[in-house]
């Protein structure tokens, strides 16, 4: 089975040095993905800026020139926490454009699967406004190129960063093109995603919310997965997936209170190949979102390309959370009720 990346140094020139989102984020994790040699092993796609025509299926033009004016002025904040520099423009274009070509070359059959490391992230970003770390919505402006330029009909996003993607969930709220899915710590920032968010008109029923306390861990994911996101994804019969895969659940991370360990994380990246497999011959697409612990995100990372490539390598210098986990088999009851799997 072969595998992409995507990644360009144009995204260690966003940054903002002392911010949770810097470029040490993928300084750390390519440097672990080259020195054990996985690189190597996978087909390198080029990313390229995102054209306007594309940027604009999602983001208003007056927002997409005010992002461009203030790189352009030398950077500033788009909000308290999301931070501009002269090069961030263009480095959040070629995060667009990186992912959509990663789409692309899945979906033409050069290869089965791929990740998109890019950053900035996106899941935040709304059609006028930029937010939480993100300016352009990566994995919106791909899955409506999914949609409107590939003809699918039926596209999975599975988000399991551990805040609300509430600009993923926007963009597709009254669609059913795209089935919404995501896990995360509620009430946390941005706020959104209660379960009672399902989706409204022709997208009643596509979006679907797993607001979770904090310490929800290995258990807690499994459970969601395996008992709620497959039957989910079987009824749906999505013709591809993609992740927006935020690393920040993980027990260590400094901005949440979630029991993620890394080798829950590979059970979630094993159970989504799983699932594509069976679902839609295999495509499925990665793109980075959050994570702050740098440690946890390249193992994380790593240990999801082994999935990607067929490994059974499962690599944890951290180990498991010290705190015993919440238990969710309630909640999970109350979803599978609300969403009719019963």
């Amino acid at each position: 089975m072969s595998t992409a990346y995507v990644y360009d140094p144009i995204y260690l020139e966003h940054n903002l040095p002392g911010h949770p989102e810097n470029k040490e984020r993928l300084v750390r994790t390519t440097g672990l993905l080259e020195k054990q040699g996985i690189l190597e092993r996978l087909v390198a796609v080029e990313a390229t800026p995102v054209s306007l025509e594309r940027l604009t299926s999602n983001h208003s033009q007056s927002y997409i020139d005010a992002v461009r004016q203030m790189a352009e002025r030398g950077g500033g904040h788009l909000d308290l926490d999301t931070y501009m520099g002269p090069r961030s423009y263009q480095a959040a274009l070629m995060a667009a454009g990186g992912l959509v070509n990663a789409v692309e070359a899945v979906l033409t059959g050069e290869v089965d699967s791929a990740f998109a490391l890019v950053r900035p992230p996106g899941h935040h970003a709304v059609k006028a406004r930029g937010m939480g770390f993100c300016i352009f919505n990566n994995v919106a402006v791909a899955a409506r190129y999914a949609v409107e330029e590939k003809g699918l009909e039926r596209v999975l996003i599975v988000d399991f960063d551990v805040h609300h993607g509430n600009g993923t969930q926007d963009a597709f709220y009254d669609e059913s093109c795209v089935l919404y899915f995501s896990t995360h710590q509620y009430p946390h920032y941005p706020g959104t995603g209660h379960w009672q968010e399902i989706g409204r008109g022709e997208g009643e029923g596509y979006t679907a919310n797993v607001p979770l306390p904090g310490g929800v861990g290995d258990k807690g994911f499994s459970l969601i997965f395996d008992e709620f996101l497959y039957p989910l994804a079987e009824r749906y019969r999505p013709q591809l997936i993609l992740v927006s895969a935020g690393y920040d659940a993980h027990w260590a991370d400094p901005l949440a209170a979630m029991q993620l360990s890394i080798t829950g994380y590979t059970h979630l990246a094993l159970t989504l190949k799983t699932m594509a497999d069976e679902l839609c011959e295999g495509r499925l697409v990665f793109t980075l979102e959050g994570g702050y612990q740098l440690e946890v995100l390249a193992y994380a990372v790593l240990n999801t390309f082994h999935v990607l490539l067929g490994d059974e390598d499962i690599e944890d210098p951290l180990g498991p959370a010290p705190r015993p986990e919440r238990d969710v088999g309630d909640l999970v009851e109350q979803l599978k009720g609300l969403h009719r799997l019963v």
